[in-house]
């Protein structure tokens, strides 16, 4: 990526800053000054950790969290949900009779066998059963699966359900831990606000308070599994459920295969069926039964080459040019393709090792630490802190490389801008990255024994700062790609129309500030056209300092 002129990092502002944000960014790159503050809570840099960028409410529910909220809901519509299900309200005991006359018989209407009736059991109907084939009645059914919630008496011509108080005296203990998880399961399913978190071996569901009609609603579960609560994927804020829908169909979709068959193969002229050139000269010759000989690059009869090049151009719209053209088309199609697709799966691998990375730290790394630099694990959440944005940065980083590709071709300025800010984002985490895995080694390792707890606190300052620094500027950067990127519209627009956003910033005398900004604006954007370009570190500033003096107008 080439760099860009300082004064662009200026006209583009998404939110207001505080003086005191814009003071914690010009520190976050120099720590000549290592001083601390002894009272400060260094545990606290992340108040909402991975969950800050989400203004929605949502709740993490526990097993025992559902089954409360069941048993209120049961009771809150008792009479409903029992004539829905037919599910008598009758008592336990009229279900399991005690009579100690031991005269009183009935035949069960499964083994035919004579029992007491104290012996018998009955879902609240006529029809009674004895307990050892109720048992086996039950126990069947919980074993098949949760169609045992839906269990009606024995009798084939009785609607009486065969309710959870029932299961619980019949079944054993193992069988009734499975037949309360499928009733956990059914409730949540049956549950429009509950889902079930789809992180691997996770038993947590999400409740989620909200009009489901617009905004992000990526959620955080506990165990640290972060998605989507509307579409269920990957959680993929900037992008819309729509075009993460688009972007996944078009990774597992068997049309880039087709692409790729079109643009490195060639048909042969005879049979039609593709070929993959795998040696080195141009004569070709197609497998049997066709056995065809053709040139590759022509694809004209072999045999009459008669040792002459066939390097003659071809008229234009013939069909040797045509095939040659939508050739090329294909495999710039699947080159761009390829462009954004590796970096997305890239950033999606180095998320997931940074969670195997978090968990050697949170188990093993901090102990460590702690003992070497007599500090409590409490002091050192920051390492932690920086860690869980990491990983949350990288997944926002993968999801802008979809966010790219479908960008129109005919927007070349927001396409410019986008790349830009991307790219400060990329570099920035990569600082952050580098200094929680390369420097946080050297601490844990500490071989010559000569790293002093002055020098340990001056990383905490450090890694601190560009954790605070990070978050502040992916939070931007998202901000503005779910408002697609409507600043660099609006500039453009004010600018007379031009084609490239970026170049109507060169020229000072251009004008084209937005009505909100004003004059003032005007002045300033031709001002920055005599400062001198700056480095990367300015550079990855100089955006959040718009984002300042947007404030101040």
């Amino acid at each position: 990526m080439q760099p860009m002129d300082s004064d662009h990092h200026f006209q583009y502002t998404f939110t207001n800053y505080s003086d005191d944000d814009q003071d914690y960014y010009d520190d976050a790159y120099s720590y000549d000054d290592c001083a601390i503050d002894d009272g400060a809570d260094d545990s606290n840099v992340l108040v909402n950790r991975v969950n800050s960028t989400s203004d929605k409410s949502y709740l993490i529910l526990k097993e025992d969290d559902l089954a409360q909220r069941y048993e209120e809901d049961i009771v809150k519509d008792e009479g409903q949900v029992r004539g829905s299900v037919g599910l008598l309200d009758v008592d336990l005991s009229v279900k399991f009779p005690e009579y100690s006359d031991e005269k009183a018989v009935v035949d069960c209407g499964i083994c035919f066998e004579s029992v007491r009736v104290g012996d018998t059991a009955t879902c609240g109907c006529d029809h009674r059963f004895c307990k050892v084939c109720w048992k086996s009645y039950v126990c069947t059914a919980v074993e098949d699966g949760p169609g045992c919630l839906t269990l009606r008496c024995p009798e084939p011509s009785c609607k009486a359900a065969v309710g959870p108080d029932m299961v619980r005296v019949l079944a054993s203990e193992n069988e009734r831990k499975r037949y309360d998880l499928f009733l956990l399961r059914t409730y949540v399913e049956s549950n429009k606000r509950v889902k079930w978190c789809p992180g691997p071996g996770c038993e947590y569901a999400v409740e989620y308070d909200d009009d489901f009609e617009i905004g992000s609603y990526d959620v955080s579960c506990n165990c640290k599994y972060g998605f989507c609560w509307k579409c269920m994927e990957d959680a993929h804020r900037p992008l819309d459920c729509e075009t993460v829908g688009k972007w996944v169909l078009k990774n597992n979709a068997e049309a880039e295969n087709t692409n790729w068959i079109l643009a490195y193969t060639k048909p042969c002229p005879k049979c039609k069926r593709s070929i993959e050139k795998n040696h080195g000269c141009m004569h070709m010759t197609c497998r049997p039964p066709c056995g065809y000989e053709f040139c590759w690059l022509c694809l004209g009869p072999y045999n009459r080459h008669d040792g002459r090049a066939c390097n003659g151009y071809a008229k234009e719209g013939g069909p040797v040019h045509e095939a040659e053209r939508q050739r090329e088309l294909a495999k710039k199609a699947i080159e761009r393709y390829t462009h954004y697709y590796e970096r997305w799966a890239a950033n999606e691998k180095s998320r997931k090792q940074a969670l195997t990375d978090l968990h050697k730290i949170e188990t093993v790394d901090l102990k460590t630490l702690s003992l070497t630099y007599r500090q409590p694990e409490t002091q050192l959440q920051f390492i932690i802190d920086a860690w869980l944005q990491i990983v949350e940065c990288r997944r926002m980083l993968k999801w802008t490389y979809a966010y790219g590709y479908y960008i129109p071709k005919v927007e070349e300025a927001k396409k410019t801008f986008f790349e830009y800010v991307q790219g400060e984002a990329e570099s920035g985490l990569e600082r952050l990255h580098l200094c929680a895995e390369k420097e946080l080694q050297t601490y844990i390792i500490n071989e010559d024994k000569d790293i002093t707890e002055e020098k340990f606190n001056c990383f905490r300052i450090k890694l601190t700062d560009l954790t605070k620094v990070t978050r502040k500027y992916f939070e931007n950067l998202v901000r503005a790609l779910e408002n697609g990127l409507a600043d660099v519209d609006s500039h453009e627009g004010a600018a007379g129309g031009s084609s490239s956003k970026v170049k109507a910033r060169k020229g000072s005398d251009q004008g084209g500030e937005s009505s909100r900004r004003g004059s003032d604006g005007a002045k300033r954007m031709r001002m920055m056209g005599t400062r001198r370009p700056m480095d990367d570190t300015q550079r990855h500033a100089a955006w959040m300092a718009g984002e300042s003096s947007s404030g101040n107008d």
